[in-house]
C-alpha cells in the first residue's frame, strides 16, 4: 500500500514539472537513437570493408615459399658445431612451388572437424598483351564451385557468369581494372603470355570487382584446368591449399599446427589482414566512445532537472517527512522519477534508432568499386539495442541517486521553521 502512495507522489511531482521531465526524456531518447544508429552504421561499414578482403581470404593458406634454406653445409660440419656460423648472400634453395601429395593433405584436412572446407588453387604470373604493351597480371586458377561456396566468389562478379569458367574452354574472368585498361568486353578474346614465353588466347566470360582497384588491375580468374594448361604442368599440380575453418579465431594456432605437420608454409588470415582488423577495431572504439558520451550528457541533464525539482519542492519533501515518510521513501520517489525518465527515453530511443537505421538503409549508394552494394550498409545487431538500453538505465539511475540522497537528508524542522 505504501509503494502505491510513493508512485502516486512521484507521478504528481513529474506532472508538476512535466515540461522539464519531457525535455529530459527526449534527451535520453535522442542519445539512445543516435547511439544505436551510429553503431549500426559503423559496424555495417566495418563488415562491408572487411568483407571485401576477409571474405575472399582463406582462413589458412598452405604453400611452398621460396626462401633460403635455414640449414647451410657449414652447420652440418662437426668441426663448427659449437660455433656461431654467419653466412652472407644466401641464395634460395632450388625448390618448386608445387605442393606434393596434395590429395592426401586435402583428404586429411577434410576429415578434421575443425575445418569447414578446403579448396586447391594455382597462381600463375602472366603478361596481358595489349597492343605493343605487356601488362603485369596474375591468373588465379580455382575450383570454381568450391570458391563460390567457401569464399563468396560469386558475390564479386560484376558481369557474366562464374560457372562459364568450367563450361567454356580456355576462358577467363578479368579483374575490372584490367578489363578497363584493355577495353575488353564480354566474349572478347585476349592474349596472355606466361613467364616461360608461351602465349595463349583466352575468352572473356566475366568481370571481377573486389572493391580494391589496384588488385582488380592485376588479378583475374580461370579454372584450375585452364591454368594448368597455361603453365604446361601436369594435372596434379597445385601451388596453394586454401582452408576455411569453423572458428576463424583459431586460425593462428592451427596454422602453426599444420605448418609443422605438413612441412609447408602456413599463413593465417589474422596475419594476412592485420591492418583491416586494426581499422575495424579503431572505428568501433570511436563509435562506442561517441555514443557513450551522448548518454553521459543526457545523464547530466536528468541530474540537473532533479536537482532543480528538489530545490523547488523542499516544502513538499518536508511535509512528506513530517507526516511519517522516511528518508528512504523520499529517496525512492526521486529514483522512481529518474528511472521513469530513463526507461521511457531508452525504449522510445531504441525504436527511433531502428527507424533511423531503416532510413539510412534505404538511401541509395553507388560506387563503381562495390557493384553489389546498392544502399548504405547497416548492421541491425540486437546487442547494440541491449547495450544502449542497459547503459541508459544505469546512467539515469546514477543521475537520480545523488539528488535522491540529498532529498532524503532534508530536515523538515528546518524547512518548516524557515517558512
Amino acid at each position: 500500500m505504501r509503494q502505491k502512495y510513493l508512485i502516486e507522489i512521484a507521478n504528481a511531482l513529474m506532472l508538476a514539472r512535466w515540461k522539464q521531465t519531457l525535455v529530459a526524456a527526449i534527451g535520453v531518447m535522442f542519445s539512445i537513437s543516435l547511439f544505436v544508429t551510429l553503431l549500426g552504421f559503423m559496424e555495417g561499414l566495418n563488415k562491408l570493408l572487411d568483407g571485401m578482403v576477409i571474405n575472399r581470404t582463406p582462413h589458412i593458406r598452405l604453400y611452398n615459399d621460396i626462401q633460403p634454406s635455414p640449414v647451410q653445409p657449414i652447420d652440418l660440419s662437426k668441426n663448427y658445431k659449437e660455433y656461431y656460423n654467419i653466412v652472407r648472400s644466401i641464395k634460395p634453395a632450388n625448390t618448386r612451388k608445387e605442393i606434393y601429395n596434395f590429395q592426401e593433405i586435402i583428404s586429411r584436412l577434410r576429415n578434421d572437424n575443425r575445418v569447414e572446407g578446403v579448396a586447391s588453387k594455382i597462381t600463375a604470373q602472366v603478361f596481358y598483351n595489349f597492343g605493343n604493351i605487356d601488362l603485369n597480371g596474375i591468373i588465379n586458377g580455382i575450383e570454381v564451385e568450391k570458391e563460390v561456396k567457401l569464399f563468396a566468389f560469386g558475390d564479386y562478379i560484376s558481369a557474366g557468369k562464374f560457372l562459364d569458367l568450367e563450361t567454356v574452354s580456355n576462358s577467363i574472368i578479368l579483374g575490372q581494372g584490367a578489363a578497363d585498361v584493355m577495353k575488353a568486353n564480354l566474349g572478347d578474346i585476349i592474349s596472355v603470355t606466361t613467364t616461360e614465353g608461351e602465349q595463349f588466347s583466352l575468352k572473356v566470360v566475366g568481370f571481377f570487382q573486389s572493391g580494391m582497384a589496384e588488385i582488380d588491375k592485376v588479378q583475374s580468374y580461370a579454372s584450375i584446368k585452364t591454368t594448368r594448361r597455361l603453365l604446361g604442368v601436369k594435372n596434379t599440380y597445385v601451388s596453394d591449399i586454401q582452408i576455411k575453418l569453423e572458428d576463424l579465431d583459431s586460425a593462428p594456432k592451427l596454422a602453426l599446427e599444420y605448418e609443422k605437420f605438413f612441412k609447408l608454409n602456413a599463413e593465417d588470415i589474422q596475419t594476412a589482414n592485420a591492418q583491416f582488423e586494426t581499422g575495424s577495431g579503431v572505428r568501433s572504439i570511436i563509435s562506442y566512445a561517441v555514443g557513450i558520451t551522448l548518454l553521459i550528457v543526457s545523464g547530466f541533464g536528468i541530474y540537473n532537472i532533479l536537482n532543480m525539482l528538489i530545490y523547488e519542492k523542499m516544502d513538499t519533501i518536508a511535509i512528506l517527512k513530517a507526516t511519517g515518510f522516511a528518508g528512504s521513501d523520499v529517496k525512492k520517489i526521486f529514483i522512481f522519477i529518474s528511472m521513469s525518465i530513463g526507461i521511457s527515453g531508452a525504449v522510445l530511443g531504441a525504436f527511433l534508432g531502428f527507424l533511423m537505421s531503416l532510413g539510412i538503409d534505404a538511401i541509395p549508394f553507388s560506387a563503381p568499386s562495390l557493384p553489389k552494394v546498392n544502399t548504405y550498409p547497416i548492421d541491425y545487431g540486437i546487442e547494440y539495442y541491449i547495450i544502449a538500453i542497459i547503459f541508459a538505465i544505469a546512467m539515469t539511475f546514477l543521475a537520480g541517486w545523488m539528488p535522491a540522497k540529498k532529498a532524503s537528508n532534508v530536515d523538515p524542522v528546518i524547512i518548516i521553521r524557515g517558512k
